[in-house]
């Protein structure tokens, strides 16, 4: 153990045993911590500097005392600690796990605990949560069930609704007698837009699926343990991100991509082309080179710019364009006001 890596879990001990009882008398807290009185009122001195209000108290067994605190251990965080933790607890709302509430508690607990300096650096980070739109909850006690899962590696039993309102989980480790019954070798849990995804092996299909975990109702008892298969891509990121590109090989790339040139200034048609490219031709022209599950999205996509397409590539993106023209036309023709 390093000299760092010593002090920091001696403060730690120190920081214990102050708060197990009010009074402890110098010699003491250095026979417990099997250093001399010296490199107590050392640590003692970094506690204080750290914010923690530790006293010292004379008479013939002269010791210290942990200040006026709370019922909960002290905490030890350095300031960009103490930053991550008020930020995380207060994105908690947007995560799609139904813990909001219980993330603005555990947030005024830590408060309570931690020394002034570093609680005014926490009420500093004010944050509006805004949660995505239609994204529902689920609930802790599932994303317990999954994770535990996950982490034994036992076979996952569960319902799984197809989002139908009558697909309502219930709440007792039973499913709907209707909802599917799958089994899954449950590898990773993912949050990915406000959701949450359980990335898993299908037994019953033998293919890797991405299920929403708002749609599972764990079953009890699991199955028997597995060992982990080889995730396509190579970890579970790139193999997310393919699943939702719909590439059937878990490669990270769109099944189309094409590339056109529009009469916008690049800085007009960047902030919107998700993970597009988006290259300066002119003050008015630029390249961009983005992709969709077919041909025709991809010249939908282009199309939401309101622009003028000046080049097209490569051929089938050409082709979809005259497939979405003729479909528009049809549609303006069948809407009120179209055609004869």
């Amino acid at each position: 153990m390093t000299e760092k890596n010593g002090t920091s879990a001696r403060l730690l001990t120190l920081l214990s045993l102050l708060q197990a009882r009010r009074d402890w008398p110098g010699a003491t807290l250095a026979q417990r911590l099997d250093v001399t009185p010296r490199t107590v009122r050392r640590d003692v001195d970094r506690l204080r500097t750290l914010g923690y209000p530790v006293q010292a108290f004379k008479g013939p067994d002269g010791g210290y005392r942990l200040g006026a605190g709370t019922e909960l251990p002290p905490l030890l965080f350095d300031d960009e600690q103490a930053v991550a933790l008020a930020v995380a607890l207060q994105l908690a709302a947007t995560g799609g796990a139904a813990v909001g509430e219980a993330a603005a508690r555990a947030l005024t607990t830590v408060r309570q605990v931690l020394p002034a300096r570093l609680r005014h650096r926490v009420d500093a980070v004010r944050v509006t949560p805004v949660p995505p739109a239609a994204a529902p909850d689920v609930e802790p006690a599932v994303l317990v069930a999954l994770t535990t899962a996950v982490r034994t590696r036992e076979v996952l039993r569960f319902g799984y609704a197809d989002g139908s309102p009558s697909d309502a989980a219930a709440s007792n480790g039973t499913a709907p007698d209707d909802a599917p019954r799958r089994r899954a070798e449950p590898h990773h849990l993912v949050a990915r837009g406000g959701r949450w995804y359980l990335v898993g092996w299908d037994l019953d299909r033998g293919a890797w699926r991405t299920y929403r975990a708002d749609r599972i109702t764990p079953l009890v008892p699991t199955g028997p343990r597995f060992t982990p298969r080889e995730l396509p891509g190579g970890d579970v990121a790139t193999f997310v991100r393919a699943a939702f590109k719909g590439s059937p090989d878990g490669v990270d790339a769109w099944p189309c991509t094409g590339t056109v040139e529009l009469a916008l200034p690049a800085a007009r048609v960047s902030p919107f082309a998700g993970d597009g490219t988006v290259e300066a031709l002119g003050p008015d022209r630029c390249r961009l080179t983005l992709g969709a599950w077919s041909w025709v999205g991809v010249a939908a996509a282009v199309a939401r710019f309101d622009a003028d397409v000046l080049a097209v590539g490569p051929a089938e993106l050409a082709g979809a364009f005259r497939t979405l023209s003729d479909r528009c036309a049809a549609a303006a023709l069948a809407g009120p006001g179209g055609g004869a």
